[in-house]
């Protein structure tokens, strides 16, 4: 067994005006900026699919531009998060799930399913969406993420929940969102949204140090401390996990700056 989980550090999405000339070459054609992006990075997250559907050939030609170690996650639809009674979702994840991801193939990282700030934790209800994630899709296993954004969430039972059926939840640095670090599944899924575009690597680098150190606790099998836990007397197994840490929204103009330098730190 290893004794560390792979480290993968990106952004959110790849196209947007102030990369171009500053993290993407100015003679760099648009169409080129994922494969650029691949060669930069180790990881993107995709907004876009939380939005709207995507055909089978477009993941395909994305799996196509990016390197072979090279990981997306995708936002899950927001019509099956957004909605009152979570266990109606089955019609709208199965959507979701045959659109064609399966095109990504080794390329397909954690499916992250975002729910709104209103969104309360009902324990009957969130089980209830949590039996209908599947394992496989087209024969491919898949991994998956929950972003809970509502302080109701932050309990024992949520955390047990997620460990019963070895869901991740998002670790957030959020100015207002809370912070729930406990380790539920075979990875850990960081979303770093404090950044700001005053400082060059969006993150200062005493704070990148500190997501470094963590980033390879996790990684080892640990648990670093000084972070907020919904159960914290409860110990996560020791074993290595993948790790995945996005720099997101706050400091996006230098988000790809903060990505490179936070993987140089643990690599």
């Amino acid at each position: 067994m290893a004794k560390s989980g792979k480290i993968r550090v990106g952004i959110g999405g790849w196209t947007f005006e102030p990369w171009e000339g500053t993290f993407y070459p100015s003679t760099l054609a648009k169409k080129r900026q994922l494969e650029y992006a691949g060669k930069q990075l180790r990881a993107i997250e995709v907004n876009g699919t939380y939005y709207s559907s995507q055909k089978p050939e477009t993941f395909a030609k994305w799996a196509s531009e990016v390197p072979e170690d090279f990981i997306f996650s995708l936002k899950a639809s927001r019509f099956v998060t957004n909605r009152k009674v979570l266990s109606e979702a089955g019609e709208s994840m199965e959507r979701f799930l045959t659109q064609g991801l399966t095109e990504l193939g080794p390329h397909l990282g954690p499916i992250l399913w975002q729910f709104a700030p209103t969104k309360k934790f009902e324990p009957d209800d969130f089980e209830g969406f949590l039996k209908l994630l599947p394992a496989k899709q087209d024969g491919l296993p898949l991994r998956h993420v929950v972003e809970v954004r509502n302080p109701t969430f932050q309990v024992l039972e949520f955390v047990a929940l997620l460990e019963k059926y070895g869901v991740a939840v998002v670790l957030a640095e959020h100015a207002d969102y809370p912070m729930i670090a406990d380790v539920t599944a075979d990875f850990v899924y960081l979303r770093l949204q404090k950044g700001s575009d005053d400082i060059e690597t969006c993150y200062a680098a005493d704070k990148l140090d500190l997501w470094a150190e963590r980033a390879k606790s996790f990684a080892s099998g640990d648990e670093p401390s000084g972070l907020e836990k919904s159960a914290p007397d409860r110990k996560a197994k020791k074993e290595p996990r993948d790790v995945f840490a996005y720099f997101i929204t706050e400091g996006k103009v230098n988000a790809p700056n903060g990505a490179r330098e936070l993987q140089k730190r643990v690599d």
